[in-house]
């Protein structure tokens, strides 16, 4: 059962006899437990239609590079396969959604979209919508609780958010059934992009290659589901405990397959709450009201890439010290290079250079120390999610652009007024070492 809280009509207008019902696949990248997928193919069967699923790869998604466009299509090769599988043919074709997306529509009864959240994906949603001629619809897949269902403004933080996140997960705590296709659409004749060999795809796109793809993550369901059995068989009782040190190996690694849709949070929710026991509780406060407090900042904010996203107090009291005199100022190129006088920062930053993924406390302290040596609090902002977007295969995500304004105080509180920072929280090295070894994690990435 798909709740009719997750659909929503983008376009309404009278049905097409089409060839197929096509599903634009873009934000929600998998094949197993997808809404969008499974509505798709109901509306398919009903027609008595075959099921397209059509991929766009765009060169213009705005940060990416090499990286994260081979971790993609590691995860997008394995959602072929599973499609073909099904009867379902899969179709990946590179250029503008706005203009690729009808004019495969054009042949369609219907067309069926995921959710996306960053102005972008919503942009090209509203575009597509405006070109096509059949009916549009919009199902959103990548959340436990529906954004707009968990609340109809932006929350102030996560005490805000968590009580009416937690009262209605029970409810949308389901994964769809797998519909049973009447038609094939195999032997339907479209170009498309042959997805075996994601790193030479890569090689002939207009993207960054400089970034190079990491062995510590390999896209795809398969390589998160191997995550999640090693979280929940060893680590999970270990994680309230741990979570916070680096130098213990407790945390899921599941963002950036949350990030590109490879697993559905739906999925690893029900996973943890079946298992149950020491450490279910923490994780699911991260999991459901943590990110879902940071999709709807993103969805309901105009400003989550500056500065004017923060809460007044935390806008005035940068102001206010502004002008503070810094002991250390580093341009962006030292932060990128790791070259600040700080051994434990720059552990962090070559950590997420090296893996694509920098520990989630470590993440903190790395961009509050960029808000306190940079001249000014903008140009702090810039680069933290500058560097954080272009390295970490989470980046460009709501995650990612609400931990870097969490540093600058976004879903947080005043604090005792200090130089430079103001009223916003302070971390220093001193408090890192009481919370773990902090000279062992920066002799294993020195």
């Amino acid at each position: 059962m798909i709740q009719k809280e997750r659909i929503k009509q983008l376009k309404e207008v009278g049905s097409r006899d089409g060839e197929f019902v096509l599903y634009w696949m873009q934000a929600s990248q998998r094949s197993v437990n997808n809404h969008a997928l499974e509505y798709t193919a109901k509306r398919a069967k009903d027609l008595e239609q075959p099921l397209v699923v059509f991929f766009v790869l765009t060169n213009s998604f705005p940060e990416a590079n090499r990286r994260h466009y081979v971790f993609m299509l590691q995860g997008l090769k394995e959602v072929r396969a599973n499609l073909n599988d099904r009867g379902v043919q899969f179709i990946t074709r590179q250029g503008d959604p706005v203009n690729l997306v009808p004019e495969v529509t054009k042949d369609a009864s219907e067309l069926v979209t995921d959710r996306g959240y960053l102005d972008v994906q919503k942009e090209w949603r509203k575009k597509v919508k405006e070109k096509i001629n059949c009916p549009m619809t919009q199902v959103e897949t990548d959340i436990v609780v529906p954004v707009e269902v968990a609340s109809d403004k932006e929350e102030y933080a996560a005490r805000t958010i968590r009580p009416k996140i937690q009262s209605k997960i029970d409810k949308y705590l389901n994964l769809p059934d797998e519909v049973k296709l009447k038609e094939s659409s195999l032997d339907l004749e479209f170009n498309s992009i042959d997805l075996e060999n994601p790193k030479d795809i890569v090689g002939d796109l207009d993207v960054n290659q400089d970034i190079k793809e990491v062995e510590e993550f390999k896209g795809g369901r398969s390589e998160a589901l191997d995550r999640i059995d090693r979280f929940l068989e060893g680590k999970i009782e270990r994680y309230p405990e741990e979570s916070n040190d680096p130098n213990k190996d407790v945390l899921s690694g599941l963002s950036p397959y949350l990030h590109f849709g490879q697993i559905s949070p739906v999925y690893v929710a029900k996973r943890v709450k079946e298992r149950g026991g020491k450490g279910s509780e923490e994780f699911l406060e991260e999991l459901i009201v943590r990110r879902e407090l940071a999709i709807n900042f993103i969805h309901y904010s105009k400003d989550y890439r500056s500065l004017d996203c923060l809460p007044d107090w935390a806008r005035e009291t940068l102001e206010k010290h502004r002008d503070d005199e810094r002991e250390y100022v580093y341009s962006e190129e030292e932060f990128e290079n790791a070259e600040t006088h700080d051994p434990y920062w720059n552990a962090a930053q070559r950590q997420m250079v090296e893996t694509g993924k920098m520990h989630g406390y470590m993440r903190m302290y790395w961009g509050k120390k960029i808000l306190e040596w940079t001249d000014t609090p903008e140009e702090g902002f810039r680069i933290a999610l500058k560097l954080n977007n272009k390295y970490e295969l989470d980046g460009r995500d709501p995650n990612g652009f609400t931990g870097v304004a969490w540093c600058f105080g976004k879903h947080d509180q005043g604090w005792k007024e200090r130089p430079v920072y103001g009223k916003v929280r302070y971390m220093n090295a001193n408090g890192l070492n009481r919370k773990f070894d902090a000279d062992r994690y920066t002799e294993k990435w020195s």
